[in-house]
């Protein structure tokens, strides 16, 4: 069992995959998503795995089943993780840390950084096929998808916020003090 799940919030561009990238290098951790939950269900259903698909599937099962029932399934996947730190990523909604926010091993972690700075980040990292071209608009079209409202409602339940506006080696190091705070340093 996880000593240690860290949920990870936080808008669009805001640093979650550099946070994680680095929890798993330099601390060993285990990573969780509650997309990966949605896709193994895809994929066991011969169902291409598109967006279209991904939002069609979890939303039949928050409405059969309850809007937090993912948040149960992240749960057991993450107590059941042999890793001593695990990272859950992909928390939107409140409904999301109803099952983990009672666990004394969770810990809710919010990036923030401000929206422009997060749109430059995304037109350059170009992750998706659509982010390169994005314009501002698009973007801020983006951020009133009911995907993503919820999130600034999430980031304010967060145990930490760790501000992401500076260069990446400062929001690492940011990282690693947060990790150092709750008594887990780096691997050797």
């Amino acid at each position: 069992m996880p000593k240690l799940i860290i949920g990870l919030v936080g808008q669009a561009g805001c640093g979650k995959g550099t946070a994680t990238d680095l929890l798993r290098k330099e601390y060993g951790a285990g990573y969780i998503r509650f997309s990966g939950i949605l896709g193994e269900i895809l994929e066991q259903l011969s169902i291409e795995k598109t967006r279209e698909n991904f939002i069609k599937l979890s939303e039949a099962l928050r409405n059969m089943y309850g809007q937090d029932v993912l948040s149960f399934a992240v749960e057991k996947a993450a107590l059941s993780a042999p890793e001593d730190i695990v990272v859950v990523d992909g928390i939107r909604r409140p409904d999301d840390i109803v099952a983990l926010e009672p666990l004394p091993q969770f810990k809710l972690i919010s990036i923030d950084v401000a929206a422009e700075q997060r749109f430059e980040r995304m037109k350059k990292r170009g992750e998706k096929a659509t982010e390169a071209n994005m314009t501002w608009e698009q973007f801020l079209e983006e951020e009133k998808a009911p995907t993503e409202i919820t999130i600034p409602a999430v980031m304010d339940r967060a145990w930490r916020t760790i501000k992401n506006e500076g260069s990446k080696e400062e929001f690492e190091e940011e990282v690693r003090q947060t990790l150092h705070d709750l008594g887990f340093d780096p691997l050797a």
